[in-house]
């Protein structure tokens, strides 16, 4: 057994001298303890020692024995334009599922400025994250009823108290010029208000959907933007998601042969009667114009056709309070004129359902779940001779909010038509008012044929690929 060296006695005088042993000096004392406290003596005295201590560790690392290696920088071409991406030099063989190129924000002093309008749970949990995905966008203002949710959100999100609104003062908006564009997340019933004064105020328009309640209010947003010399679009994010244009791109190509039919339903277990979703004047209608719209423009996208006939039929469950106002389930058919028909549903009775399924000549295309936020799936199957392939189609999910409003924005900055106009709004407003017709009157409902391919619909939207 070790005594304690002589020069730590002294930390101990005020009790009896002993001989400790190193493991139970440790055990005492602690090792940081006992370390910390040596170093500090042995600095204290002056003690070479410690001194030799130190110089030996830095001699050992200027000696050689951690690699110095020169700086390299990987190889990469970068392109004088600087909306085009940095190309870095490629790490996985080309068998292998390549990733996107980088993204090519713009300097924050050139993104185009929004000001969101209204502070519900789609503004709070979906678009203002996913601000932080655009790279053409930046939100700048705020507008909404509550004072004190509004103060909290601006300070969350770094806004200017100057750039928070009521609804009484929107109209202020006009005169503030980091605002170029407004994004309305209203109930439906207020979409046409906020989009015709927005649009006297000098912005341009991003509504959510559906557009309004009725063809009249879908015309006068039109009508108000075009005389303001404003955009207006429809936040349609399904048309802005690969997979739903990788579906499309195989539709339009005929890879699986001449389409068929497709089968969609898109609905949920929806709850809280107080809920402006079951107020007729502020939501229009039921589960039809809020998630049963899914399935209605995104099959109209995927045929980049018009439907020329349709079929509708309503139920709502007796005596249940949520559907005192509002239906509760929608089931309609559709006839294209290329022969396609089409099966839709939807409801807010049953449990959460969100997909479709293209039935072609030699093949289908089925996405499940097709109308999520993210963790969609497509799957393919053809017959190959013997064999039925199933291929399950892995694609990265993107952000569909910050994909629909960095494309506004691109429209804007370019001064082109967005994909998703005004009267792409109007049109799918036309076709739900004859499925309700339909269902009303017992019988199917004529529409107006229209020959022109992507009829409503404006300039391509870009990929990053």
């Amino acid at each position: 057994m070790k005594p304690i060296p002589d020069l730590i006695q002294p930390l101990f005088k005020h009790t009896k001298p002993v001989d400790l042993s190193r493991q139970q000096f440790l055990r005492r004392a602690g090792l940081g303890l006992a370390t910390g406290a040596i170093g500090s003596i042995l600095v204290a005295c002056g003690d070479k020692t410690g001194a030799s201590v130190n110089s030996s560790v830095s001699t050992a690392v200027s000696s050689g024995s951690v690699p110095k290696l020169p700086a390299t920088s990987p190889p990469a071409e970068v392109p004088a334009d600087s909306t085009k991406p940095i190309k870095l030099e490629p790490i996985k063989a080309a068998t292998e599922q390549q990733d996107p190129p980088p993204p090519t924000p713009l300097p924050d002093a050139k993104r185009v400025g929004y000001a969101l309008v209204g502070l519900g749970h789609l503004t709070l949990n979906q678009l203002l994250p996913a601000f932080g995905a655009c790279t053409k966008s930046k939100v700048v203002a705020l507008v909404s009823g509550s004072p004190e949710k509004m103060k909290k959100v601006a300070m969350q999100y770094g806004i200017k108290s100057g750039s928070c609104y009521s609804y009484e003062d929107y109209d202020k908006i006009r005169d503030n010029p980091e605002v170029d564009a407004i994004y309305i997340v209203l109930p439906n019933g207020m979409h046409a208000e906020y989009t015709v004064r927005g649009a006297q105020a000098g912005k341009h328009i991003l509504c959510e959907k559906p557009m309004a309640n009725s063809v009249a209010e879908c015309q006068t947003m039109i009508d108000a933007c075009k005389k303001a010399n404003r955009k207006l679009m429809v936040a349609y994010r399904i048309q802005y998601e690969p997979h739903h244009r990788i579906v499309r791109d195989m539709v339009q190509k005929g890879e699986f042969g001449k389409v068929k039919s497709i089968m969609a339903n898109n609905g949920q277990n929806s709850d809280n009667p107080s809920h402006w979703r079951f107020d007729k004047k502020l939501a229009g209608g039921g589960a039809l114009p809020d998630v049963g719209l899914y399935c209605l423009n995104t099959i109209r996208y995927l045929l980049a056709e018009e439907p020329t006939e349709v079929m509708g039929f309503i139920h709502s469950t007796p005596d249940d309070p949520r559907f005192r106002e509002v239906e509760e389930q929608v089931n309609w058919l559709m006839k294209f004129p290329s022969g396609v028909q089409t099966s839709c549903a939807t409801s807010y009775g049953h449990h959460e359902d969100r997909r479709y399924k293209v039935l072609a000549e030699t093949g289908w295309m089925e996405m499940d779940p097709a109308f999520s936020y993210e963790g969609l799936q497509l799957q393919t199957s053809q017959a190959e001779g013997k064999e039925n392939r199933l291929t399950q189609h892995k694609i990265a999910d993107i952000n569909q909010f910050a994909a629909e409003i960095d494309h506004f924005s691109e429209s804007i900055i370019r001064n082109t038509i967005p994909y998703t106009p005004g009267e792409e709004g109007l049109q799918d407003q036309k076709i739900m008012e004859a499925i309700y017709k339909s269902a009303r009157e017992g019988r199917p409902v004529k529409l107006p044929a229209v020959s022109k391919k992507d009829a409503f619909r404006g300039a391509e939207p870009k990929t990053n690929a």
